[in-house]
C-alpha cells in the first residue's frame, strides 16, 4: 500500500518519479503527487490515477524530487489529502508510508502554537514539526522529529534551503535506496528503480539516510554512522511487465507452473533428499516441538489452512491457524516448544511481522515462508523458506499461494524425515511434488479457454458459494476470496458438512455453487453434500479429480489431473483463480487493482 519514489542526480526528476510510481501501481492507491526542487519546491498532486497527475505536471528541469502514490487511511481520497505534504511556509515537504499513531496529539499541540493544516492526514504533522524544530541541518532535524513519532513510517523529506539532498528514514515500513553513478534513488519497493540500478541498500528499522548525487550517509537513531550493506538484484525488470497478457493477474496465473518448478527445484535433491539451507533448526529443536502455530493474512492464511491438514496427518503434531491481525491480541500460548510458522508473500505484511516478533519474544521457534529476499520478515526470521514465485504485481495473489503450498508440503516432508515419522505415502508425495508443475501446465493449456467460456454465464451473478471438506474447504475459502476481490461478486465458502446447519437456506434456484471434491477419503460424503445444493436448484460447478464419480452431482464439470490428495490444493485452486479473473473481465473491472485494496499491507 502506498508507494514512494525519490531521485537526486542529473536526469529530469519528474520523469524518473512518474516512471517509478507506475512500477508501484500494483500496490494500490487512490491519488498521486510529486515535489520537485528547483530553487523553490513545487508540489503537484491529484486524486485518481497517475495519468491525472501527468496531465497537470509541466515539464521541469529539476533534478531532485520525491513522489508518492497514496492509499487513503486518514482522510478520504482528495487532492488536499494527497502527498506530498508541506509545512506552513512551503519550505519543508514530506512523503510518508505508514501510520503516525500519535498524530492527533501532535497536531493539537501544533495548532495551539499557530500552525495551520491543509489536510485531514496524519502525515501533515511531520513537515510542521520539521518547520518548528528546524536547526539548519536537515538530517539532524529529521532525526529529532522522528523521536516524537509513534507508529510506522517510511519518510522522504526535502527542504528548500537544502537543494542538494534528500533525507529518508524507515521504521516498520519498507524503504530502499538505489545506488547509481552521480545519482541516487529511493523507493518503497525495488521494481520502481530497477530500470536505473540493480545496486540496492535496504534500510533497517530506525535507520536514517542523507542522499546527495554522489554520497549516501546512513545513521542510527542516535546519529551514529552505520555502514551501508549493498545488495545486487539479479531478476529482470521485464519480469514485472505483462508479457503480452491483458492483465498481470492472468500472466501470474499462467506463470504458476514455472513458479512451482522453481520453488521445488531449489530444495529437492535426488531421490528423497530435501535441503533447506536457510533453516537453522536442529533435530533436537524439531523433536522438542509439541505444537505448530501458523500465522498469516488473507491468501497466505488460506495456504496455512492446508498446512494444518498436512502437519497433523503426516506428523501427528497439533496445529493452530491464526489470522496475524488477531494473534497478538488473544495472548497466544506459545513457548520454546512451539513452532511459529509465519507466511507472507511480500515479507512486509505489518500484522504478520508483528505476530512474528511477538512469537520470538515468547521464545518460540520461528520459521518464515516468504517470496522476497531482503524483506523485513526474511531478515528478522531466524529460519526462512523462500518461494520462487518471482514478482507478483496483481493485487489478487495467485502464484504466491500455490508456491506457498509447495513450500509447506516440502517442509512437512522434511519434518517427517528429520523426526523419523513413518508415513506410508512419503515417497508417493515426493514423486507427486515433482509432477505438480507439469500437471499445472497441462491443465492451464487444456482448460483455460473452456473456463473462459463457462464464465460467460457469470454475467448476472450476485452471489456464489464454494463448498468442500478437509483440504477442499481450505481451497474453497481461497476461491471465494478471489471472486470477491476482483469481480465484487459476493461469495462465501462453507465446509460442505455444515450445509444442513443453516447455510442450506441460502441456496435457491440458479445460485452458482462451486463443489470441490478432490479428497478420496471424503469423496462420497462431499458428493452427497453437493447433491443437496443441486436438488434445491443450484447450478453446480464440480471441480474434481474423480469426474466419473462427480458427473451426476454437477451441471458443469471441471476435471483436474490426478495427484495424491495432500497435493491437490495446488491444482484445485487454479480453476477458481481463472473463474474469478474472467468474471472480473466480463464486468470490465480493473482486474489488477481492485477497489480499496493494496498489494502489500504495511500498516495494521
Amino acid at each position: 500500500m502506498c508507494g514512494i519514489v525519490g531521485y537526486i542526480g542529473n536526469r529530469p526528476a519528474d520523469s524518473v518519479m512518474i516512471a517509478g510510481l507506475k512500477r508501484l501501481e500494483y500496490r494500490g492507491y487512490d491519488s498521486a503527487g510529486i515535489a520537485l526542487h528547483q530553487e523553490k519546491i513545487k508540489i503537484s498532486k491529484e486524486k485518481g490515477r497517475l495519468h491525472h497527475l501527468e496531465e497537470i505536471t509541466s515539464p521541469s528541469q529539476a533534478t531532485v524530487g520525491i513522489g508518492h502514490t497514496r492509499w487513503a487511511t486518514h482522510g478520504k481520497p482528495s487532492d488536499c489529502n494527497s502527498h506530498p505534504h508541506a509545512d506552513c511556509t512551503g519550505k519543508f515537504v514530506v512523503v510518508h508510508n505508514g501510520i503516525i499513531e500519535n498524530y492527533r496529539e501532535l497536531i493539537t499541540g501544533l495548532e495551539e502554537r499557530g500552525h495551520i493544516f491543509a489536510s485531514e492526514t496524519d502525515t501533515e504533522a511531520i513537515p510542521h514539526l520539521i518547520e518548528e524544530m528546524w536547526t539548519g541541518d536537515l538530517t539532524e532535524t529529521v532525526r529529532q522529529v522522528v523521536q516524537r513519532l509513534e507508529g510506522s513510517y517510511a519518510l522522504a523529506v526535502l527542504a528548500e534551503d537544502c537543494p542538494h539532498e534528500i533525507v529518508v528514514v524507515r521504521q516498520d515500513s519498507p524503504l530502499v535506496i538505489g545506488v547509481g553513478e552521480g545519482e541516487n534513488f529511493i523507493a518503497s519497493d525495488i521494481p520502481a528503480i530497477l530500470d536505473y540500478t540493480r545496486k540496492i541498500i535496504i534500510l533497517e528499522d530506525g535507520q536514517l539516510a542523507r542522499l546527495t548525487r554522489d554520497s549516501i550517509d546512513i545513521q542510527d537513531t542516535e546519529g551514529n554512522p552505520v555502514p551501508a550493506k549493498l545488495t545486487e538484484i539479479f531478476w529482470d525488470a521485464e519480469a514485472v511487465e505483462k508479457g503480452g497478457y491483458e492483465h498481470f493477474m492472468l500472466k501470474e496465473i499462467m506463470e504458476q507452473p514455472a513458479a512451482l518448478r522453481n520453488t521445488l527445484a531449489q530444495y529437492m535433491g535426488e531421490g528423497d533428499g530435501i535441503l533447506f539451507p536457510q533453516l537453522n533448526l536442529s533435530k533436537e529443536d524439531l523433536a522438542n516441538i509439541n505444537k505448530v502455530c501458523i500465522v498469516a493474512c488473507g491468501t497466505a492464511y488460506h495456504a496455512g489452512l492446508s498446512g494444518k491438514y498436512l502437519f497433523e496427518s503426516m506428523l501427528r503434531i497439533p496445529v493452530e491457524n491464526d489470522l496475524a491481525s488477531e494473534f497478538r491480541y488473544r495472548k497466544p500460548l506459545v513457548d520454546s516448544q512451539t513452532l511459529l510458522l509465519v507466511i507472507s508473500q511480500s515479507g512486509e505484511t505489518a500484522d504478520t511481522l508483528a505476530a512474528m516478533r511477538e512469537g520470538m519474544r515468547k521464545g518460540a521457534q520461528v520459521l518464515a515462508i516468504t517470496n522476497v529476499q531482503g524483506s523485513t520478515i526474511s531478515r528478522e526470521a531466524p529460519n526462512v523458506i523462500y518461494t520462487k514465485a518471482g514478482p507478483e504485481i496483481a493485487v489478487a495473489s495467485t502464484k504466491a499461494y500455490s508456491t506457498q503450498l509447495a513450500a509447506i508440503a516440502l517442509f512437512a516432508c522434511h519434518l517427517s524425515q528429520v523426526l523419523d515419522r513413518e508415513w506410508q505415502q512419503f515417497s508417493v508425495l515426493l514423486q507427486g511434488l515433482r509432477e505438480v508443475p507439469n500437471l499445472a501446465d497441462r491443465f492451464l493449456d487444456q482448460s483455460t479457454k473452456t473456463i473462459q467460456q463457462i464464465m460467460d454465464q457469470s454475467r448476472d451473478w450476485r452471489n456464489a458459494f464454494y463448498i468442500g471438506r478437509g483440504l477442499d474447504w481450505a481451497v474453497a475459502q481461497e476461491g471465494a476470496l478471489k471472486l470477491k476481490e476482483v469481480s465484487y461478486i459476493h461469495a462465501e465458502a462453507y465446509a460442505a458438512g455444515e450445509l444442513k446447519h443453516g447455510t442450506l437456506a441460502l441456496i435457491e434456484e440458479g445460485v452458482p455453487v462451486f463443489g470441490l471434491a478432490t479428497q478420496s477419503e471424503m469423496l462420497d460424503k462431499t458428493i452427497s453434500n453437493i447433491k443437496e445444493t443441486k436438488a434445491r436448484g443450484a447450478i453446480v460447478y464440480g471441480i474434481t479429480q474423480y469426474p466419473e464419480r462427480m458427473a451426476d452431482a454437477s451441471d458443469i464439470l471441471i476435471e483436474l489431473p490426478k495427484l495424491p490428495d495432500p497435493l491437490m490444493p495446488m491444482l484445485a485452486v487454479i480453476p477458481t483463480q481463472l473463474m474469478a479473473y474472467y468474471a472480473a473481465v466480463l464486468r470490465n473491472l480493473d482486474v489488477d487493482k481492485p477497489r480499496n485494496l493494496a498489494k502489500s499491507v504495511t500498516v495494521e
